[in-house]
């Protein structure tokens, strides 16, 4: 089934306006008179870029300050053990729609138009729908009208990431698509912060007019080029590190505390609407940490593993704030992925997804405070270009990991992946474990598509 997005009008105005001007830009459509849709709750799920779990200081994270989202933590849910795929893409696609990269993931870089998304099903439910932050999911500027969104103010939808000079594009001097129109902005600007205001516009004039929204954001944050944010000494320098890929690994603290206030700033807007309460706020990462970062968690030293399917690869932050449903200072262990987003968020805004075919199951019983249906394990199929023969594969509880390849760790004992277990001589409850999870493994070796259905087809 291929729900069909609607379409506004493209955005025509100068993005001094989009500051200035929220409630003429944000097209939020009148609220259906219902008391049931005035009642359903508002959804944030925000997603910084290339952030691992190790990176939060309520996760034990001990190298950067979090103080806005360690608050989150303590006044909803922290989750022990998300996990997403190892590349920003994978784990975009897998999000979006509530399915392994297995059955649906083309190439990097893009989001196949037949694919549904959870905006097409929300916008579907009456809500308005908006993203904000990073695409790169399809090049076409109306892509993200494609996946269901009725606004977007985005980077890299029709722009490059470099200018002409070989400047990246995504923080100072940003080029932003902006609802169909690409927008180059001011020397002083900053593009995690045109995003984020876009977004707070967004969120306000869904307020005013009564109607339920759901606010994506993919962050522009903390990918590379590691460079000054507006809270760095050298900002607004001559500084040259967006001209390298890379720039300094030493401002990635920095664009952690930038990030942070970010969020800070969507739930100080919340409060002072006063509907923080029936808000839904998710914050997690799309993958581990970039690899020329080194952390510390726990007095434990965790490089980045960004691209790797080790646990500093996948292992993710998940803090969930809720306050008419969650109980504070709560810790989850169960396994997540990233395929049960989309069920858990669906069913939070009573959203029917049953008759589709999803990977992902629905953890929002956790979040009321009931056992729900944890899963027993994890599955990941990565291939960041999308051929087979280029994939790496496994499947995974709390304890162990198994690949298609064969190696099987223990991974609370070799975090590393250096030391495959030798499967002869394990003992019969591990062997159970190893026979479960060959299990996962052959059910969804049957399940990758020759072709993935394309829109025209």
């Amino acid at each position: 089934m291929t729900v069909r997005p609607r379409f506004t009008k493209s955005f025509r105005m100068k993005w001094l306006f989009i500051l200035l001007l929220p409630g003429l830009l944000i097209s939020c459509k009148p609220a259906n008179t219902s008391k049931m849709i005035s009642q359903l709750p508002n959804i944030i799920l925000i997603m910084a870029d290339d952030l691992g779990y190790e990176s939060i200081g309520a996760n034990g994270g001990g190298s950067y300050q979090t103080p806005t989202i360690d608050l989150l933590a303590a006044n909803g849910m922290r989750f022990e053990h998300c996990y997403a795929q190892p590349l920003c893409t994978p784990t975009r696609v897998q999000l979006m729609t509530g399915i392994y990269n297995v059955r649906n993931y083309v190439r990097f870089g893009l989001l196949e138009e037949s694919q549904t998304t959870f905006g097409h099903l929300f916008q579907e439910a009456g809500y308005a729908t908006c993203i904000v932050g990073k695409w790169q999911l399809g090049k076409e500027p109306a892509s993200p009208q494609h996946a269901g969104f009725d606004n977007h103010c985005l980077w890299q939808v029709s722009g490059g990431r470099v200018d002409p000079t070989g400047r990246d594009t995504r923080y100072s001097k940003p080029v932003l698509d902006v609802d169909g129109k690409l927008i180059t902005f001011g020397d002083t600007d900053y593009g995690p912060e045109v995003v984020s205001q876009y977004g707070l516009n967004f969120i306000e004039r869904c307020q005013e007019s009564g109607q339920p929204f759901l606010l994506y954001y993919p962050m522009i944050l903390t990918h590379c080029p590691f460079s000054p944010t507006p809270g760095s000494p050298e900002w607004n320098s001559e500084d040259t590190t967006t001209m390298t890929y890379k720039g300094e690994a030493r401002y990635f603290k920095d664009m952690v505390a930038q990030m942070d206030q970010i969020v800070g700033g969507i739930i100080s807007k919340l409060e002072d609407l006063g509907i923080q309460n029936n808000t839904l706020v998710i914050f997690t990462g799309d993958n581990g940490t970039d690899v020329p970062v080194v952390s510390m968690m726990n007095g434990r030293k965790i490089a980045g593993a960004k691209g790797k399917s080790t646990d500093a690869g996948t292992r993710v932050p998940l803090i969930i704030q809720w306050p008419d449903v969650i109980t504070p200072n709560s810790i989850n262990s169960d396994l997540i992925d990233f395929s049960d987003f989309l069920p858990t968020i669906s069913k939070a805004a009573n959203i029917d997804v049953g008759s589709f075919d999803l990977d992902g199951r629905s953890f929002l019983p956790q979040l009321h405070g009931e056992k729900g249906n944890p899963r027993e394990w994890i599955y990941s199929w990565y291939s960041r270009s999308g051929e087979v023969d280029k994939a790496r594969v496994f499947a995974r509880n709390h304890h162990f990991k198994l690949y298609d390849t064969g190696e099987f760790y223990e991974v609370p004992e070799d975090y590393e992946e250096k030391n495959p277990l030798e499967i002869s001589a394990l003992d019969a409850n591990t062997k159970k474990v190893h026979a479960q999870l060959r299990e996962v493994l052959e059910h969804y070796e049957v399940r990758r598509l020759d072709k993935v259905p394309v829109s025209d087809e």
